[in-house]
């Protein structure tokens, strides 16, 4: 039983990329069991969770890009408004929608929903901002409800899982309670976890007992890290959004590691055999603007090319000794 967990890291996705096209290339890639998406990991989930035949596509999404490709700031008023409480958001993320749209097409769905009644899970994390809580969707569950309204919602979840609040707009999902209806508020799942893989939705043991399999297989769990675990020197800029920017990067950052070491005990209590693979100590970025092509192609080459010749898989989290 394998399982994948892609975590967040914005453009630097196009590693996770070309490391499973590149792993996909070696001939040793396997179909995933589970695949879990978080931010950047939510859009290239549902591509890694189909396999092979969808590679061309995400390496074309993570390589082709520019920055307004993914949005577009607003204007000086705009922005103003955004402060003073009539906007959510510094940023219009229509064309990341327009993304969504064109990639998340019927098809990929009818394909979804096939592998998902197979027994297969494809599951994406958003953060219900109002209840401070993680929420784990099962967009298997909802390729295959057969609603009319499932692929708006599906490109909902995965847009609302890649939101990073203030710099994109929150999503807004209706849900029913208690007979009323509510707009749930979702950003960037990375709000509350860089990647996740947790005990109360991975019962393996149970999940055995009850389809009838007594005897427990191998399970393996590979995480993508799409990020540098070893901080970088970068001079910040005295102004408030270079210094905001780099707070909050350290901060997801730091969050980043401990995730890994909660992930590592729990399969360590559960004999799963742990994986873990990120972007080299010793790669120096060199991005133009937040979502380059050039340097997400350079990032992409890394990926595809390590994982070719045979990934070297880390089987502890950082900085950890036996």
């Amino acid at each position: 039983m394998n399982i994948l967990a892609l975590s967040g890291g914005g453009s630097n996705g196009a590693f996770g990329a070309g490391l499973l096209n590149g792993w996909d290339a070696s001939g040793t890639r396997p179909t995933f069991a589970v695949v879990t998406g978080i931010s950047t990991g939510a859009l290239i989930a549902p591509f890694a969770f189909l396999g092979g035949e969808y590679d061309a596509e995400i390496g074309k999404l993570f390589t082709s890009v520019h920055t307004e490709d993914v949005y577009k700031n607003k204007s000086f008023f705009g922005m103003i408004g955004s402060v003073l409480g009539s906007s959510d958001s510094l940023t219009d993320s229509k064309p990341l929608q327009d993304l969504l749209d064109q990639y998340i097409d019927e098809e990929m769905l009818k394909k979804i929903a096939e592998a998902h009644n197979k027994g297969r899970r494809l599951l994406i994390a958003t953060t219900n901002l109002d209840a401070r809580k993680l929420v784990i969707w099962n967009m298997g569950a909802i390729a295959a409800s057969g609603r009319p309204d499932a692929p708006e919602l599906f490109r909902k979840v995965v847009l609302a899982s890649a939101s990073m609040p203030i710099a994109f707009p929150a999503v807004y999902i209706e849900v029913e309670a208690d007979g009323r209806k509510y707009d749930e508020m979702h950003v960037d799942g990375g709000v509350i976890t860089e990647v996740f893989f947790y005990s109360d939705i991975f019962k393996v043991e149970e999940g055995l007992e009850h389809v009838g399999i007594k005897k427990k297989p191998e399970v393996k769990l590979y995480i993508i890290r799409n990020s540098q675990i070893q901080p970088q020197y970068q001079e910040v800029k005295v102004n408030l959004l270079s210094i905001a920017g780099r707070s909050i990067s350290s901060l997801t950052s730091t969050q980043g590691v401990g995730d890994l070491y909660r992930i590592y005990l729990l399969s360590e209590r559960e004999g799963i055999d742990f994986n873990l693979a990120s972007i080299p100590p010793d790669f120096v970025p060199n991005a133009q603007e937040p979502f380059d092509p050039v340097e997400m192609k350079r990032l992409y080459d890394l990926g595809y090319n390590m994982a070719k010749s045979g990934y070297p898989w880390e089987k502890y989290p950082p900085m950890y000794h036996e």
